[in-house]
């Protein structure tokens, strides 16, 4: 029951961080000076999306912005939710091939290099294996600074192509098509997409208007692309489901969905099940690549170590073997 004014009083007190207390206390200002909440917060773009401030606006006009604002708390709570189950299964694997790469770096950087003066001092007789550490060894000692200069300039390249349309572009197909991690990614995508249909055709906001900000909000720029053709099929008169049908990213089920959706006239709930369907859907892909990845990791992890040992173990083995 409070009012907008008094709820932002509420929330500039409680907030302990600087700049969200600043741009409450502006925001603040602006609606006291006869400025309405969505246009109070289209100068604060970089933080509240398009999709926040549509919807805020629609709230305003249909006088139910108390509602539409628990929406957009319910819909950032899944959305961190989701994303946050996704991270979480891809820590374990990121941390023990991290381990690895540190203990490799660790061997040839630190410990071969010391081996390698005794294995001279005795004329042992390396294997390959050995043979390679030592070349790898002697290059990273030798070169790190031009290896680290190479590392840095590739990297500010890929950062720089990366930021393009085109980089980005290339970046997320090559993502797509990547087994099982490609299907979460595309999952994920629809999940996304879907929720916010829902969110805001369930609000009043046209479905071309709908389609827009999905456009906007959708982070791969390939589904980016495929929405986009999508709102001007529709503009066109199209339906929604027959716009979907005619792009080959949006599998079967959200194009019959969305179709059964638009007969009965109960799309936006249609949506927000196809949403839950869809993360679902990603949830089991998650836990399928989290089973495969684990024992993939153990098989690399051991051939590795392996590797590291027989490189090191072999040749002071057939030096004790020498002394007797």
């Amino acid at each position: 029951g409070l009012t907008l004014i008094d709820s932002l009083e509420i929330l500039k007190k409680q907030t302990t961080k600087l700049p969200l207390r600043k741009m409450i206390e502006e925001i603040d200002t602006k609606i006291k000076g006869g400025s309405s909440f969505s246009v109070a917060l289209l100068d604060y773009k970089n933080i509240f999306s398009k999709l926040y401030i549509s919807l805020v606006k629609s709230g305003e006009a249909s006088g139910k912005l108390g509602e539409i604002l628990l929406r957009l708390a319910d819909n950032l709570e899944k959305e961190r939710e989701f994303k946050s189950k996704l991270k979480g299964a891809l820590v374990y694997p990121v941390i023990v091939i991290i381990g690895m790469f540190a203990v490799m770096f660790i061997m040839v950087t630190f410990v071969l290099p010391k081996l390698l003066g005794l294995y001279k001092d005795f004329n042992v007789e390396l294997p390959t294996s050995t043979k390679i550490l030592i070349a790898v060894s002697s290059f990273s000692t030798k070169f790190w600074p031009l290896v680290l200069v190479m590392i840095f300039v590739a990297s500010y390249f890929a950062k720089k192509y990366l930021a393009t349309k085109a980089g980005k572009n290339s970046f997320d197909q090559f993502i797509l098509k990547l087994p099982v991690f490609g299907h979460i990614v595309s999952i994920s995508a629809l999940v996304e997409s879907t929720r916010t249909l829902a969110i805001l055709i369930s609000s009043g906001i046209s479905i071309l208007e709908a389609l827009s900000i999905v456009v906007d909000a959708t982070e791969n720029s390939v589904y980016q692309q495929a929405f986009l053709t999508v709102s001007h099929k529709v503009e066109k008169g199209l339906s929604l489901g027959t716009a979907l049908e005619q792009e080959e990213m949006f599998p079967p089920i959200l194009v019959q969905m969305s179709q059964v959706g638009e007969q009965t006239g109960n799309l936006d709930d249609t949506l927000f099940r196809l949403s839950k369907y869809f993360e679902m859907e990603s949830e089991m892909a998650t836990k399928t690549m989290t089973t495969l990845i684990e024992p993939a990791i153990l098989v690399v992890l051991g051939v590795g170590v392996g590797f590291l040992v027989m490189s090191v173990i072999t040749p002071i083995y057939n030096l004790t073997n020498s002394f007797k």
